[in-house]
């Protein structure tokens, strides 16, 4: 057996237990996989310290399939999934440093009937930074203030050249990593890269064959589901210290083929710095909103509907929510502060307020929610009762509000 072989067998072993790990036919193939990325790192504040072109490098651990034996991968045009390690060059190794990754990855055929060639590789995981903010040795990089981040990467790739041993492919991507507010500053570093990529395929490794779905019907079943989260964010640059988000939800909707997960549903969201903010009777409750002390447990709240889309993929779903806030009246002080600052002149407390512009009207009403879960039950099964466990980030707009913890059941039914 030579290297490649014991390399992709020991591939398909991990992948196994990873994630995306699914039971193959004897038609699969695992792959190993090299991608090389370079280009502008965006300044993620003002004086943010010089730096060179960003670089990284991924080695990806894959697995596909040439048959159509799951019904999300016949509806999805047969993707690749897999677990990817990276390292990347941020530009400036004293105040950016290095950062290594580990994302699971999803990557999707785009028009194969119609233009055959392009691909979407879409990837969320986590990163370790070396370096990050720091308010004496390293003041002017806002990106991030953690250690570990969370990671976002999407890629769009065309083959250059296919053949049954290899692929080589050239694409354009963008590259995000943050710590989804959990501790500020946290301005967050984005990436636009030109890259390229080689996987070598491996055919007929010896997958364990499931029974072949016949004809693969079209469906749609019903649903709804109800999930409970524990996250966590900052405040302020002045109120830094974690506190805990509670977040809750209820939705219905339908399932196409097994696959494609569409819902509408409401949203509750308590946050403990705003609840303890109000309670402790701080300067801009005082000033501008003394109500909220009469009823802090609802002026720290949110609520609000929001519409999801997930990809079910056997055991995991991708998940895109976004939603409008009906009530989230504390967020007015929030984006003040945030948006401004404080500074404590001979031992007082001034504070310089953010200007409620056009875009504060934006974030305030709107939400947005993304993130990856694992299902008890095999959802190309499509059981009556399901069980789910997830990781998610939930932003303002685009702005990240707080990282969750979730946990939640589907029901599936037929009308």
């Amino acid at each position: 057996m030579n290297l490649f072989s014991r390399l992709s067998l020991i591939a398909c072993g991990l992948l196994s237990i990873s994630t995306f790990a699914q039971r193959e036919s004897a038609k699969g193939y695992g792959y190993l996989g090299f991608d090389v990325s370079v280009g502008m790192l965006g300044d993620s504040n003002s004086n943010f310290p010089d730096h060179e072109l960003h670089k990284s490098m991924f080695f990806n651990l894959g697995i596909s399939d040439s048959k159509d034996e799951k019904y999300w991968r016949y509806y999805l045009n047969k993707p690749k999934t897999g677990l990817s390690f990276g390292f990347s060059d941020l530009g400036n190794k004293d105040a950016l440093g290095y950062v290594f990754s580990v994302m699971p990855y999803a990557d999707f055929s785009l028009l194969p009937k119609n233009i055959d060639g392009f691909s979407l590789l879409v990837s969320l995981g986590g990163s370790y930074m070396t370096k990050r903010f720091d308010e004496e040795s390293n003041p002017y990089n806002k990106a991030v203030s953690t250690r570990f981040n969370w990671s976002y990467k999407s890629f769009l790739y065309y083959n250059l050249l296919k053949t049954n041993a290899h692929v080589w492919r050239l694409g354009l991507g963008y590259f995000h990593h943050s710590n989804g507010h959990t501790r500020k500053p946290n301005r967050g570093y984005n990436a636009f890269l030109l890259g390229t990529s080689i996987d070598f395929l491996s055919d007929g490794l010896p997958y364990q064959q499931d029974a072949i779905v016949e004809g693969l019907p079209k469906e749609l079943q019903w649903f709804y589901t109800g999930r409970f989260g524990i996250g966590q964010n900052s405040f302020s640059d002045v109120f830094n210290s974690k506190d805990e988000v509670f977040a809750a939800a209820f939705s219905v909707g339908k399932i196409i083929n097994r696959t494609f997960k569409f819902g509408v549903g409401l949203y509750y969201n308590f946050y403990g710095h705003y609840y303890n903010y109000i309670v402790n009777d701080e300067t801009l409750v005082r000033t501008q909103a003394p109500h909220f002390k009469e009823h802090p447990i609802r002026y720290a709240s949110a609520m609000g509907v929001a519409g999801s889309a997930e990809l079910l993929m056997s055991h995991i779903g991708m998940e895109l929510n976004i939603g409008v806030n009906y009530f989230k009246p504390f967020y007015k002080i929030d984006w003040q502060l945030n948006e401004g600052y404080t500074t404590f002149p001979k031992g007082q407390e001034n504070i310089v307020l953010g200007e409620l512009g056009g875009y504060y009207n934006v974030k305030h009403y709107v939400s947005s929610r993304m993130g990856l879960k694992y299902y008890l039950f095999d959802t190309d099964n499509a059981p009556k009762h399901n069980f789910f466990i997830g990781a998610f980030i939930n932003a303002n707009l685009g702005q990240a509000d707080f990282s969750e913890f979730t946990f939640g059941y589907v029901h599936r039914f037929q009308l």
